[in-house]
């Protein structure tokens, strides 16, 4: 049974779970299982985990239930050398909600993790890399839409500017979730802990959206994904959902065909829209809204109006 779950779930089971027991064992593949949906955050949180246990492994510790927090400090200090304060966090909250799923299973007495802290943070503006207008609409027009390809990559590329959409969002919806409500386009959106979000379309979106999916025929799949894979060798699109990774390759060769040097990501244009939307007069609430952000502050995080300001203040420095 343990097999068939760590197949299912592609994570590895430690050594030091496993001289737990069985019980130990299942709990822990559980809580990957069961307590996590996201599989972003699964995956990064099974990483987390298998670091730690293996370097607590090469520690002497004898087993799981041995971890003490002298082992998650010394293990968090060593991650602060090699990775930033965020990235450190996030693998510190990873070993505490493991270790309190184990100790609300009843297979360790406390949570060696929950006394130990981790590097301070604190970020008022984002370091997702961010197009100005002229760059954004470069990349747009540069690209190919005699092809299904090219008809894809601009829809991907617009909804994630225009909707302020995640990629992991506008990859998961299917060709229904774009629809005609009050004479205007719409696009429905999942977004993080299953929220659904519905937004209106920017006319060029609108366009944009009814040339891929009319242009390549998939308006006829309305259960089907909406951003497919292409059939190899053919050129036409598959009934396969494209992939994120494959989302951030095509970005990035899109933006290296239009001579764009900034080092851009799928999270480039869902910050490039906020962006543009606050210089253009919109308000922080209403952006917040259009982005499904729970609070204003994450979407501050999103507003580079100030470094124009910088750059231009930089520029006062004659000699």
């Amino acid at each position: 049974m343990n097999q068939q779950l760590v197949t299912l779930n592609n994570i590895n089971m430690p050594a030091l779970v496993a001289k737990a027991g069985e019980r130990a064992g299942v709990r822990f593949l559980e809580f990957f299982a069961s307590a996590i949906r996201n599989p972003h955050t699964r995956r990064a949180y099974a990483r987390a985990a298998g670091d730690f246990l293996s370097w607590c492994a090469s520690a002497g510790v004898a087993s799981i239930t041995a971890v003490q927090p002298l082992h998650v400090a010394a293990w968090i200090e060593l991650q602060t050398q090699t990775s930033s304060a965020p990235t450190v966090k996030q693998r510190l909250a990873a070993i505490r909600h493991l270790f309190d799923w184990l100790v609300t299973g009843q297979i360790v007495p406390h949570n060696p993790a929950a006394s130990v802290r981790g590097p301070a943070h604190s970020a008022r503006t984002g370091a997702t890399p961010v197009l100005d207008p002229v760059e954004a609409r470069q990349l747009l027009d540069r690209i190919d839409v005699t092809t299904p390809i090219g008809l894809r990559d601009r829809a991907l590329i617009a909804l994630m500017v225009f909707s302020f959409a995640r990629v992991g969002a506008a990859l998961a919806m299917r060709v229904e979730d774009v629809y005609v409500q009050q004479r205007r386009l719409w696009v429905r959106l999942r977004e993080k802990g299953g929220k659904a979000h519905a937004m209106p379309c920017h006319h060029t979106l609108e366009a944009y959206l009814h040339a891929y999916v009319d242009g390549t025929g998939i308006a006829d799949d309305p259960k089907g994904p909406l951003f497919r894979t292409v059939r190899r060798g053919t050129g036409r699109l598959s009934d396969t959902p494209l992939p994120q990774a494959n989302a951030y390759a095509m970005v990035r060769r899109r933006a290296l065909a239009a001579g764009i040097g900034t080092a851009i990501g799928n999270h480039t244009f869902r910050a490039t829209g906020i962006t543009a939307y606050l210089k253009n007069g919109g308000t922080l609430e209403n952006a917040a809204a259009m982005a499904n952000h729970a609070s204003t502050r994450t979407t501050q995080l999103y507003d580079r109006r100030r470094d124009d300001i910088s750059l231009d203040e930089v520029e006062r420095i004659r000699l």
